[in-house]
């Protein structure tokens, strides 16, 4: 009970101070919005931005599990956060700042996404809308493409699961082989479930088909 009571109160700073924070950038008072930022971050987590922007997203969900178990709410929290210096910073034209914080911001919140956390202030799926516009002229990392591809699948998008494929293979970070297993695992589902999520059975047969000679070149090229 006490610990639920925590994470209410918690909740309702957040919101309050993001509230304050999109006040502060109206206000052109940036370097205020850090500075809260910062004493947010070290009041509920013990936690610095820089000390953040050092961990693996790994090492960060364990900063916030109990007993093997991951802590949503303070998770999400701490996206929420990112995302706001994320914006602080691209106000103040410190465009690597802004990025890096932007990008840690949208791999946490896909993560909760994909583990359907409940949201704590906005929704989840509307963090990422937001996150991917804001990163919209940049290309992401390897990473971000990963869990977006996994994040599009579990949406239903899987128009958007075939371009992300298809730019891994192209970025040599996804073999043939890999991307033929998405395809087989799509075509289980049935033809209406396929359409609705862009990708008509007979596209996603054709770029199994396609893989499948790509793979046979590749093999034949190292016999």
């Amino acid at each position: 009970m006490f610990q639920r009571d925590y994470f209410m109160r918690m909740i309702q700073q957040m919101t309050e101070a993001i509230g304050q924070i999109m006040q502060l950038r109206k206000e052109r008072k940036q370097e205020e919005g850090l500075l809260l930022l910062d004493e947010l971050l070290e009041k509920h987590f013990h936690l610095s931005r820089k000390l953040i922007s050092s961990l693996s997203d790994e090492d960060l969900v364990k900063v916030v599990s109990r007993n093997g178990m991951i802590d949503a709410e303070q998770l999400q929290a701490i996206a929420l956060l990112l995302k706001q210096e994320a914006l602080l910073q691209n106000d103040l034209g410190r465009e690597r700042e802004s990025y890096g914080s932007a990008i840690r911001s949208l791999r946490l919140f896909l993560r909760l996404s994909i583990m359907k956390a409940e949201p704590i202030a906005g929704e989840i799926n509307g963090q990422i809308e937001e996150l991917c516009s804001l990163l919209k002229p940049y290309e992401l990392p390897l990473s971000a493409k990963r869990l977006l591809l996994e994040w599009h699948e579990a949406e239903g998008r899987y128009d958007q699961v075939e371009n992300i494929m298809y730019e891994l293979i192209e970025d040599s970070a996804m073999p043939a082989v890999d991307a033929a297993v998405i395809y087989r695992r799509l075509l289980e589902l049935d033809d209406m479930q396929l359409e609705a999520g862009g990708l008509p059975r007979e596209e996603a047969l054709q770029g199994l088909k396609e893989l499948n000679v790509k793979e046979e070149e590749t093999q034949a090229e190292h016999e």
